[in-house]
């Protein structure tokens, strides 16, 4: 029984090894867990692989066995795409396996995001408490949304509503980075650089289509998604550009790049929403009382009269209008400073001048507004005047920007031969920005337009002169009346970007927070040299305000007057009612009142302000010590030579002769030899040249003598003429205009002429004829034009002249005759 039961065994053995040796051994690799499975084939069989189904991403790993030998061999399956992955699973209700995309509603995990508050104004412990709670909710949420894998992330980012609802309430109530500065607990300032950067991260994460190369979407597929599920659009994009953009400027680039790359109807929206754009300036201008060009043309109904301005609406409204204009102004240039990719479609709306001309509207008359008003916290001056001084900064860089990448950029970038339209663009756009006297000053400031025109210069040899010169010039005129000083733009350094991830550079978006009381503090950073210019005031004006202020309060010194005067701008109504009100800045409180004005010596005295044509010369004993006093004459010089030596002195005659006969053109004397003495006789010709004897020189000339004898001669007037010479000269003249007539007749031409030019000759030749007889002229403006016609001036004079006048003549007054005879009882009755 052993015996058997041990061959049976050894037989089995045997039978398995042989199997062994035909096996193929196969499995797929997934995160380092190994599926074994075996196959057996017959013995004389060759041995294959069997390739099995693996899930995506895998790797499959085929183990041979041939002749004793193992061979081991790992083939790697192509990665799909997201949008292209189906992933089997049983369903829980029925427990049967299905198939599902791998974005899928039904993924989704249920979780639902709150939406995100401010920190709070003050440091009320409930509040901070309420604060913390809520952000750390948030924060939370967001990390385990940005540690889900790459399928389940998009599911929770696509059909997740929460989510999206709670990144966009914090992208609009999210401090910026000029907002008030909040005394904020530090445990709230942590959170709040902690929340920052999950954002940030989210958003970074959202628009990567491709996070690995096992883990990626399809490009245009991605921009689909984004797109249609509203992940992404300009808002947001605008936002997340004046939030981030300080400390992540590369990455944020790259990230929005890729956003209009990927989805190009971005551009299209984004040029939508430009009058949008526009139109926040034009409201602007509508709440202070201003218009802008361009603006609507809409009727005005009379009960909506406009009435307010800058200088007479309440505060509140002026502080709304402010900070409305600084975050405009700040996000504009935020989104440009990081996608200057959309300067062009800006440009395609004129932005440049529409920006300048609200510029020139609306700053100077909020600064006045802001300068004359009356505080009672100096600390809202000071913010209202860092706001409107941050605004202007930030549309002039706006502006540059813009000019930069439209004009200038292309010009350094394309060849010599492609760079003419955009020197026409530049041209154009600074020909119709001209006017904007304040916006060009202060533009000229920080980025001087002659540098921009030496560029041109530099780029095309063709450049039109005229043109720039123009512009130039319209650039100084805007500085008259102005200290002009040029301003040192230092610009920020681009920050580094780490190349080991996102997580390493988004530390540097918690400074903004930091820096919000620095930066706001800091009236260098918002005014700097955009700051309104005051121009000095001295001499007669300077004491002409002090004499204002002296004459309501005699009582004050002009050292003190001057003082206040020099802090408010030189505003004489400003400081009367300061001094009166008794709010004057401390430092002004601590002056005494009674202080004398102290008369600052000139630092340039007479004589060295002095200027003359002898300025810096030998004898200027003003600007030398020492003067050679020999070279000094007083009185006439008197010569020591005589008239007869100076005669004499050929001198200046022999550097002549020396000078001309280098030239060959003077020669005294010609040497002739033997022989050619006849040669020059016969050159020599002494006879009349008679060649132009034939030409009448002078003959047909206009006053020739034959026109001059044969004027027309003297005739007496008729007022002096006897009376019997009268009917004589009378006929002589009729005979001479027969003669000329009949002098005409053979001269004239026998072409038909114009019938109508010989009627208007020939009334012509008889008014004057009746004008020497003596007769009238009876005016013919009489009759007029036709009737319905209208009647000129003349027509309407001489009919009024023949009705007053008309009974001196014909029979018109024969019913008055005939009264008068009646009442003198020479016709019976």
């Amino acid at each position: 029984m052993r015996r058997e039961c041990k061959g049976k065994r050894e037989q089995k053995v045997a039978g398995l090894r042989c199997s062994l040796k035909t096996a193929s051994l196969t499995a797929p690799l997934r995160d380092g867990v190994l599926d074994h499975r075996l196959t057996q084939r017959g013995e004389g069989q060759l041995p294959r692989r069997r390739r099995l189904s693996a899930p995506h991403g895998t790797a499959l790993r085929t183990v041979s066995c041939n002749d004793g030998r193992w061979k081991e061999q790992v083939i790697a399956m192509p990665a799909l795409p997201l949008d292209k992955l189906q992933l089997t699973e049983r369903d829980p209700k029925t427990g049967k396996l299905r198939t599902l995309p791998a974005l899928h509603p039904e993924i989704k995990a249920d979780r639902s995001f709150v939406l995100y508050r401010p920190p709070p104004v003050v440091r009320d412990p409930a509040l901070v408490e309420e604060f913390l709670e809520r952000a750390k909710f948030i924060a939370d949420d967001l990390n385990w949304l940005l540690a889900l894998p790459h399928d389940k992330f998009w599911c929770q980012v696509i059909f997740d509503e929460t989510l999206q609802k709670c990144l966009d309430s914090y992208l609009r109530y999210a401090p910026r980075k000029f907002d008030a500065l909040l005394d904020c607990h530090p445990e709230v300032n942590d959170m709040q650089k902690c929340l920052h950067r999950s954002v940030f991260l989210t958003f970074l994460r959202m628009s990567t289509h491709k996070e690995s190369k096992d883990h990626f979407i399809t490009p245009s597929v991605f921009g689909e998604i984004i797109y249609n599920n509203f992940l992404f659009d300009i808002p947001k994009i605008l936002d997340l550009c004046v939030l981030f953009g300080k400390g992540n400027g590369l990455l944020l680039q790259k990230m929005i790049e890729n956003i209009f790359t990927q989805q190009p109807s971005y551009f299209s929206d984004l040029d939508e929403t430009l009058p949008t754009v526009l139109q926040v300036f034009n409201n602007i201008l509508h709440k202070c009382g201003l218009q802008c060009e361009g603006a609507s043309a809409e009727p005005q109904k009379l009960e909506e009269k406009v009435n307010v301005t800058p200088g007479n609406m309440p505060l509140q409204e002026l502080k709304d209008i402010v900070l409305y204009l600084c975050d405009t102004c700040t996000t504009l240039w935020a989104f440009l400073d990081v996608f200057p990719l959309a300067c062009q479609t800006f440009q395609k709306h004129e932005f440049c001048y529409r920006l300048a001309s609200f510029y020139e509207l609306a700053i100077p008359e909020l600064e006045s507004a802001i300068k004359k008003r009356h505080y009672e916290d100096n600390s809202v001056f000071a913010d209202l005047w860092r706001r409107i001084s941050h605004s202007r900064k930030r549309m002039i860089e706006a502006f540059h920007i813009l000019i930069n990448q439209v004009c200038l950029q292309p010009i350094l970038e394309s060849s010599r031969e492609n760079i003419q339209p955009f020197i026409e663009e530049f041209l154009q756009i600074f020909t119709s920005v001209l006017q904007e006297r304040r916006f060009l000053r202060d533009y000229d400031e920080l980025f001087p337009v002659e540098d921009d025109v030496s560029l041109l210069q530099q780029a095309s040899s063709t450049l039109d002169e005229t043109r720039t010169a123009y512009i130039l010039q319209a650039v100084e005129s805007a500085w008259e009346g102005v200290d002009r000083r040029k301003a040192q733009v230092i610009k920020d350094p681009t920050p580094l970007a780490a190349s080991n991830g996102a997580s390493a550079i988004v530390e540097s978006t918690a400074e903004d927070i930091e820096e919000l009381g620095a930066a706001y503090a800091s009236e260098d950073e918002c005014a700097g040299a955009a700051a309104a210019p005051i121009a000095k005031v001295s001499g007669v004006e300077l004491d002409s305000l002090i004499s204002q202020v002296k004459d309501l309060l005699p009582d004050l010194g002009e050292g003190f007057i001057l003082a206040c005067l020099e802090e408010y701008s030189y505003n004489a109504e400003q400081v009367i009612n300061n001094i009166l009100e008794d709010k004057l800045v401390p430092y002004l409180d601590k002056l005494d009142r009674t202080m004398q004005r102290q008369l600052k010596p000139d630092p340039t005295p007479l004589v060295t302000s002095r200027y003359n044509v002898f300025q810096n010369d030998e004898f200027d004993v003003f600007s030398r010590d020492s003067v050679d006093v020999s070279r000094i004459q007083k009185g006439k010089r008197r010569e020591k030579d005589t008239t007869r030596s100076l005669l004499n002195d050929k001198r200046l005659v022999a550097e002549q002769k020396e000078r001309y006969s280098q030239y060959s053109v003077i020669v005294e004397e010609i040497p002739v030899q033997q022989g050619e003495a006849q040669l020059y006789k016969e050159d020599y010709e002494d006879e009349y040249d008679d060649t132009y004897d034939g030409n009448q020189v002078g003959a047909n000339d206009a006053d020739s003598d034959d026109e001059l004898i044969s004027r027309r001669p003297f005739t007496i007037p008729q007022v002096l003429r006897p009376k019997g010479q009268e009917e004589g000269l009378e006929e002589e003249e009729e005979d001479e205009e027969e003669e000329e007539e009949a002098e005409k007749e053979r001269t004239k031409d026998h072409f038909v002429q114009d019938p109508a030019v010989l009627r208007e000759r020939a009334e012509a030749r008889r008014l004057a004829y009746l004008a020497r007889k003596g007769h009238k002229h009876d005016s013919s403006a009489v009759v007029g034009n036709v009737k319905g016609h209208g009647q000129n001036r003349e027509t309407v004079q001489e009919r009024r002249k023949k009705e007053a006048n008309k009974s001196t003549r014909a029979n018109h007054n024969r019913r008055v005759m005939a009264d008068r005879k009646r009442n003198k009882g020479m016709i019976p009755s």
